[in-house]
């Protein structure tokens, strides 16, 4: 996928290490204006970290994160914030404040980050409830809510300011399946309804390729094979094989590299 002007994000060999420890090797993606792509990998393959460096709480070791044409780790503290405000993010946890109401759980970036009256936030709270299908939930406690329903209120805060990019972290994990699917339709919903650029990062490979429209899979630090999620269906690429069909045998390793196992023995 080249770079150009309808990139919403664009990331340039970017590396970064925790210590010695290597993390990102050297990625190069595109988040493209409009679409939903899927960011698809195993535990530990660098996910996450690539997440921290689009909202600016890590800096790359080289490389650069450029989101709607500004690189992220050369903002001021003023700008980093500002540039924030046009992303939302759901988090793998929701994230709910767990002393806020559903209401003011939405309610409360719109009084942080605006000076809208009241009445309007109450009527902008009210219509993200109804697009997530949870508007007569407004007034209860997140203890209260089903794993499901607390993902569409994350879901729904996440769009409470009406962001240009929404990151969804591990979206699906613990959902039962008809609250998988509904998040996984929600997202795309949304996505196209918004005209937003959704990045969906994850580990779920039958809900990611239902509703992405370009798929990268992460590897130790690197993307590994990149497409359009038919063709990524169809790879023959051992890594993207093995991990769509959930083979033991392949390039993932089930053991930790170590020294040979006799050698600890004797």
């Amino acid at each position: 996928m080249k770079q150009s002007l309808d990139n919403i994000v664009e990331v340039s060999d970017l590396h970064f290490s925790y210590g010695k420890r290597q993390i990102l090797k050297g990625i190069n993606l595109n988040i493209p204006r409009g679409k939903v792509v899927a960011i698809l990998g195993v535990s530990g393959c660098g996910k996450s970290t690539l997440l921290h460096h689009f909202g600016g709480q890590l800096k790359p070791d080289s490389g650069s994160v450029k989101i709607l044409g500004k690189i992220i780790h050369s903002l001021n503290t003023d700008e980093l914030y500002a540039m924030r405000r046009e992303m939302g993010m759901m988090f793998q946890v929701s994230g709910l404040f767990t002393d806020l109401s559903v209401y003011d759980n939405l309610a409360f970036p719109m009084r942080e980050h605006t000076d809208m009256s009241e009445e309007m936030i109450r009527d902008l709270v009210l219509m993200k409830l109804q697009a997530v299908g949870l508007r007569n939930a407004y007034g209860l406690m997140p203890k209260d809510l089903s794993g499901g329903m607390e993902r569409r209120v994350a879901l729904a805060r996440a769009i409470a300011l009406d962001p240009a990019l929404i990151i969804y972290d591990e979206p699906f994990a613990g959902l039962d399946p008809i609250s998988l699917n509904i998040i996984a339709n929600l997202i795309r919903k949304l996505n196209d309804a918004l005209g937003v650029s959704s990045v969906v990062v994850t580990y779920d490979m039958s809900e990611s390729l239902k509703i992405a429209d370009y798929v990268y899979f992460i590897h130790e630090g690197v993307v590994v094979a990149e497409g359009d999620a038919a063709d990524m269906i169809a790879s023959e690429d051992p890594f993207v094989h093995q991990f769509i069909h959930a083979e033991p045998d392949g390039p993932v390793a089930f053991q930790y590299p170590a020294r040979p196992y006799t050698e600890d023995l004797m």
